[in-house]
């Protein structure tokens, strides 16, 4: 499983990140998506080396970090980005809004598939437009794109879809042939794809991630990637992150930014990607040997503890989907388990109404933890 060490509980509750901040000692909180690894050694060692130098402030305009994210995606993916088409901003949520205030009009409809990250919705609205649902669907081999939804929402007259690439919270990593539907039919009805890629580092044994710009001359002239180490290698509070094109029309559209936008972004987040991107490979092995061996260690904790839950173990990122609805612990089980188990989970009706009944848990945790927590809920 690797050598990765993660600290005893008491330790970890001197961080005070808000998911140590939210609940009391006895809650044990399995909810923001954020992790309780010890940060990569290069990591360390920049942030050390910029604070024993005062260097805290602003990011320089280099063109650091996106070599190093194209360093990254080359190793990784075999995707050959351009450093000219990568903007820096603070986050991926804060590119896709920018991004979407450049792309859609006020009252125009912009497509997702839930279930999906809650903030999506409000994304849209923040810009005016009003988001309209193709959900995902579930079959026997896993959940998929419904593109026949797609389609039926392009037609309408959407001027663009966010795509959770990989998918959160079901884990799915779309399949390539998936992503080149989706590409054409963008193409076919004028359609902007933002795609979130902040999980892609994170893909787990047995799946492949396929970035939405490397799949066809239609994806890269309709399309966005918004990628961020602040999930792979734990970063969030540093706040750095990529807005990323592939065609000069798209391009327009990232220029447009405010020139402050960089100086916006975290210096500290700065050189603290460039760190992960270049040098943190061998911990971010490491870390999913971790959540490879802790998504299925909680499918043999339900199976022996909780066996009317369902769980499908994802295939990226440290996020469990349950459906809990067959225990009749109501539309929003969370309340009742925070009360009666300590232990907090996000409420699947924050991902759309197909989360009735389902919780959503952070299995980015040591195994004990986990145990601990699935041992507390099916008492």
């Amino acid at each position: 499983m690797g050598v990765l060490s993660i600290d005893p509980l008491p330790t970890l509750r001197q961080r005070r990140s808000a998911k140590w901040r939210t609940y009391p000692d006895d809650v044990l909180a399995l909810t923001v998506a954020e992790m309780d690894v010890p940060l990569a050694e290069p990591v360390v060692r920049v942030l050390r080396e910029a604070i024993g130098r005062s260097d805290t402030g602003y990011a320089a305009p280099t063109g650091e970090l996106a070599e190093a994210v194209g360093g990254y995606a080359r190793r990784s993916w075999g995707w050959a980005i351009d450093p000219d088409h990568v903007r820096t901003v603070v986050d991926v949520g804060m590119g896709i809004v920018e991004i979407l205030r450049r792309v859609v009009g006020q009252g125009d409809r912009v497509v997702i598939s839930p279930p999906v990250y809650e903030p999506f919705s409000w994304w849209i609205r923040e810009v005016g437009a009003q988001p309209v649902e193709a959900p995902l669907v579930e079959g026997p081999a896993g959940w998929r794109l419904d593109l026949d939804a797609l389609e039926h929402a392009f037609a309408a007259g959407a001027s663009a879809y966010l795509l959770c690439n990989p998918h959160n919270p079901v884990g799915l990593v779309h399949p390539r042939e998936d992503l080149m539907v989706l590409a054409e039919l963008a193409d076919r009805y004028g359609v902007h794809v933002l795609s979130d890629e902040i999980h892609a580092p994170l893909v787990l044994p047995g799946a492949e991630f396929v970035p939405f710009l490397s799949v066809s001359d239609e994806a890269r002239r309709r399309g966005f990637s918004f990628l961020s180490a602040s999930k792979g290698w734990n970063l969030a509070g540093l706040k750095a992150a990529t807005v990323i094109t592939a065609d000069p029309a798209q391009k327009r559209y990232a220029d447009r930014l405010s020139p402050h936008s960089l100086y916006r972004t975290g210096h500290l987040g700065v050189l603290a990607t460039v760190a992960a991107f270049t040098e943190g490979d061998a911990w971010l092995a490491d870390v999913r040997a971790l959540l490879d061996h802790n998504r299925r260690l909680l499918a043999e904790l339900l199976a022996e503890l909780l066996p009317a839950a369902r769980y499908r173990p994802p295939a990226a990122s440290f996020l469990a989907w349950l459906d809990l609805r067959a225990l009749g612990w109501g539309d929003d089980p969370t309340p009742r388990i925070l009360d009666t188990a300590r232990v907090a989970l996000n409420a699947g009706l924050r991902y759309g109404p197909s989360g009735v009944g389902h919780v959503r848990l952070n299995f980015g945790c040591s195994p004990e933890t986990l145990t601990e927590a699935v041992t507390r809920i099916a008492a």
